[in-house]
């Protein structure tokens, strides 16, 4: 087993926040103010009992928890994502782990050399050149100036500021600063890789650089922390995953389980929904729902699918009524709203054919690589033939839908944004034509014959 690269105990930070100062009057109020203020200080000293120093003329403090009683393990060569809502703690867990900021309780163990990317700009002198806070950064980190140089040119081309690597920092761009943050956190061989959520300043090329860049440095051993709002980037790069929420770790595990209950506990749908009730189930005069459920390729209720693999879209129903043609149906929306398609029932041995009583079950499979990556949400119906509902609950299960980075989805080598609701894989051909007349056959390349 790997040794430990990051230990957290028990971490807890607080910030004070103080009540609103009033606002400063004339110097008749502040010679009022100082006549009265003796009467009222014997006053609140006879209702209360006392009055401290430092809440008088300060306003009453209230405490902020950051981060509240924070405990995990991170081994060495592992990558792992963290997540969570905006205040969750996931920017002060990584200033406190870079030792920007000290804990109030529980102690963090590093073991390795940090390189951390905070911030855009952040370790970054701004009236020094680009080249200059190269060498700047990899002193702090303790590295020799040989070993720097030694990377250097990887770190600019990496950057691609080569034209700009001798102006002041203060000239850059925020997306050149970003490059150049990023270039000097993975090239200078820290042992272990801290990366906040900067890396959603970058473009889609910027941005498929950084994460194969994060995975090589796991891949020769070093830990990487990467904290990200972009699931999608997390899923692809962390097999881990830390929640957190109001400053506490809630779950820790595989990163589509922690995704998945991270989207479902923002969208507030599960991915079963059950109706024990009866009088509360939705129901017709002919049929009645009990359960929905969303089911991977093994048949567990799951959260979160892989783009590549099937999922089964379950209802369970009673018919309360015999004699009745029903036709139960699946809607499906993404998180705009808008409605991908819909899915009927047409099993041939129910289709027109008017049902006994009792209870049934529908499944529906839909295949790998339709679908588009993001959460969807399923609402689900039955009709008789005659166009009568019988029941209709909306969005009442949903499921995430992961891509790969493996290359092998509709997506392919992509790295950007894909729009769509959709995303089928579909079988393309393409033939190389030969050179048109009114072009030029191009000089044959050395080692290679011209077609």
């Amino acid at each position: 087993m790997p040794p430990v690269a990051i230990r957290a105990e028990h971490l807890s930070k607080d910030y004070q926040i103080v009540a609103p100062q009033p606002k400063y009057g004339t110097l008749r109020d502040a010679l009022g103010e100082a006549c009265a203020a003796p009467f009222r200080a014997l006053r609140a000293l006879w209702d209360s009992g006392g009055i401290t120093g430092s809440d008088a003329g300060r306003g009453v403090t209230d405490l902020h928890h950051a981060l509240n009683d924070v405990s995990f393990e991170i081994r060495s060569g592992e990558i792992v994502g963290v997540i969570g809502r905006n205040g969750a703690g996931k920017s002060t867990l990584l200033k406190i782990l870079s030792r920007i900021t000290e804990p109030n309780a529980g102690a963090a163990d590093i073991y390795g050399r940090v390189g951390s990317l905070l911030e855009v700009g952040t370790g970054f002198h701004q009236e020094l050149s680009g080249r200059e806070n190269v060498f700047l950064n990899g002193a702090i980190l303790g590295m020799k100036k040989a070993e720097i140089e030694r990377k250097f040119d990887e770190i600019v081309s990496f950057a691609e500021v080569e034209r700009f690597i001798d102006t002041p920092v203060k000239r850059y761009s925020t997306g050149m600063q970003l490059r150049l943050a990023f270039a000097v956190a993975a090239h200078l061989e820290p042992e272990i890789l801290l990366v906040d959520e900067v890396l959603a300043v970058g473009d889609a090329r910027f941005q498929k650089k950084c994460l194969s860049k994060m995975q090589d440095v796991g891949q020769h051993g070093r830990t990487v922390l990467f904290v990200s709002h972009n699931m999608t980037a997390v899923t692809r790069l962390c097999e881990r995953c830390l929640m957190l929420d109001h400053g506490r770790l809630v779950k820790d595990g595989p990163s589509h389980e922690v995704i998945g209950a991270y989207m479902h506990s923002e969208s507030g749908t599960p991915a079963r929904r059950e109706w024990r009730d009866v009088k509360s189930a939705p129901a017709g005069e002919v049929a009645r729902l009990r359960s929905e459920q969303v089911s991977n390729a093994r048949g567990q209720v799951s959260e979160s699918i892989d783009i590549r693999e099937p999922v089964h879209i379950e209802m369970e129903y009673e018919v309360l009524r015999a004699g009745t043609v029903l036709l139960p149906f699946f809607l499906f929306f993404n998180e705009e709203g808008i409605m991908a398609f819909a899915a009927n029932d047409l099993d041939p041995h129910w289709r027109g054919r008017a049902r006994p009583a009792g209870e049934y079950r529908s499944v529906v499979e839909i295949p790998g690589n339709l679908l588009a990556e993001g959460m969807l949400f399923v609402s689900a119906g039955m009709v008789t033939d005659a166009m009568i509902t019988q029941f209709y609950e909306p969005e009442s299960v949903a499921f995430n839908v992961i891509d790969s980075l493996d290359g092998n989805s509709a997506r392919g080598d992509y790295a950007g944004h894909m729009h769509g609701v959709m995303r089928p894989m579909l079988k393309w051909r393409t033939h190389f034509k030969g050179w048109g007349a009114a072009q030029a056959k191009p000089a044959p390349t050395r080692g290679i014959l011209a077609p």
